[in-house]
């Protein structure tokens, strides 16, 4: 059977789509693309403001740009929380999650990740996580569950209320900055990742990897540190 010549034509048709979406939602800027092994230069130092699963002070550190309605983000907290689980028991593994909502795509994008924000703002590091995994769990999320999804992972109702009535003001701009960051960074599509080894970019990850190519990438950046 020949194969048909409107997948390919589909797949350019998409990309064209996402990319243009994303063109005019940065105000007609271009971003700028990192090379084969990133651009350390435009990626945000880690600190203590991010959200790390891990030790902050890890030699190996994933920085990951995702959103939390994309199917293949999903799939790839999935490979992420079983490295840090694994290879990232001794302190030398962790994973940075950053926001990279694709509104153009994902409706509830935005939503989902000024909940989160606010999940993090007002009950920390652990509770982000905690609601994070529920966002994937749950995915698709209703908004109108947020509040529910908030109290399972041990966020104050009130607050959470209070912060996400008022995102605007209250994390709107740390999820502008780190999309932005993901756009500098040379990411087109969400999950985009990178890998650091002290500090330094040393491997782009442009898409969802499984667990065993992203255990590679590991396993290999940690016998450069050994």
């Amino acid at each position: 059977m020949k194969p048909s010549p409107t997948l390919p034509i589909a797949i350019v048709l998409g990309g064209s789509i996402l990319a243009g979406a994303i063109y005019f939602s940065m105000g007609g800027q271009w971003p700028s693309f990192a090379g084969p092994s990133g651009n350390s230069a435009r990626v945000r130092p880690v600190d203590t403001s991010d959200h790390i699963l891990g030790n902050p002070a890890a030699p190996i550190m994933i920085i990951e740009y995702a959103d939390f309605d994309c199917e293949y983000c999903k799939d790839f907290s999935g490979s992420l929380e079983q490295i840090v689980a694994n290879a990232g028991t001794k302190g030398q593994v962790a994973w940075v999650y950053r926001e990279f909502p694709l509104s153009e795509l994902h409706p509830n994008a935005l939503a989902e990740a000024r909940a989160a924000e606010c999940a993090a703002k007002f009950a920390g590091n652990d509770a982000f996580w905690a609601f994070a995994n529920l966002l994937f769990k749950n995915q698709p999320a209703d908004p109108a569950t947020y509040g529910a999804l908030a109290k399972q992972a041990g966020i104050p109702g009130d607050t959470f209320a209070t912060c996400y009535a008022d995102a605007a003001n209250q994390v709107d701009a740390r999820i502008k900055a780190d999309r932005k960051n993901a756009l500098d960074a040379g990411a087109s599509g969400a999950p985009y990742s990178l890998l650091l080894v002290d500090g330094k970019v040393t491997q782009v990850i442009n898409s969802a990897y499984s667990y065993d190519a992203l255990n590679q990438l590991v396993m290999e950046a940690l016998a450069s540190v050994r």
